[in-house]
Order: structure tokens, then sequence, then C-alpha cells
């Protein structure tokens, strides 16, 4: 098990032992990722938290790959930390702005 990424790991521990399901949990996983960060205080204190933020956006990418789409033929659906924005798997990169689209106004000039 060890040798597995990461986020199968945890997604077959979220999983329950149903070793049939454990694709299902792969977003979970992610999101529960995506909660550790941003580390605390105390994990400042004896870490590298730019380190961690890039072993975290690592694993994040990995999703795609340990489960590359839906049974719905759908990529999967993920989010960011706060889960209000979909994030393709293509927007997830090493420049922290990759999320952000910027939209034309659809006001009409007066």
């Amino acid at each position: 098990m060890e040798q597995r990424p990461l986020i199968e790991r945890l997604a077959r521990h979220l999983a329950a032992g149903d070793s049939d399901s454990w694709q299902d949990h792969v977003e979970d996983a992610a999101s529960l990722l995506a909660l550790l960060k941003s580390p605390d205080d105390t994990m400042r204190e004896v870490g590298n938290a730019r380190i961690w933020d890039a072993m975290i956006d690592a694993v994040l990418r990995e999703r795609w790959a340990v489960a590359p789409g839906s049974q719905a033929g759908e990529p999967p659906a993920g989010t960011d930390e706060e889960g209000e924005i979909a994030l393709p798997p293509d927007s997830v990169g090493g420049n922290h702005a990759d999320w952000v689209h910027l939209h034309r106004s659809e006001e009409k000039p007066k």
C-alpha cells in the first residue's frame, strides 16, 4: 500500500474497505488534502511552508492520473479550498493564479 500515491491511499481508506469503490472517494481525498494545503502555526514552526505547498500541489495533480474519469465520462470535479470554484484537471499548476478566470463584462455599453 505504501507504494501507491498518497491520494489513492487516502481514497482507499475513505472507502472503508470497499475495494471496488475507492475511486469514488478520490475527490473526497482531494478535498481533505486541499484543507491541509494551508499549514497552521504549529506546522509553520517546524517546516518550510513553500515546500509543503508544492508537495500538496503535486499530490492534488495526481488525482487525475489515479482516477482519470468518472463513470459518467466527465472529468472529475475538483474545487478550490472553499469548495466554491470548480477546477478542471488542467487548472492545477505551479502558478498560484491558475484558477483565476477573468470574464468580460456582460453589461451593455450605454
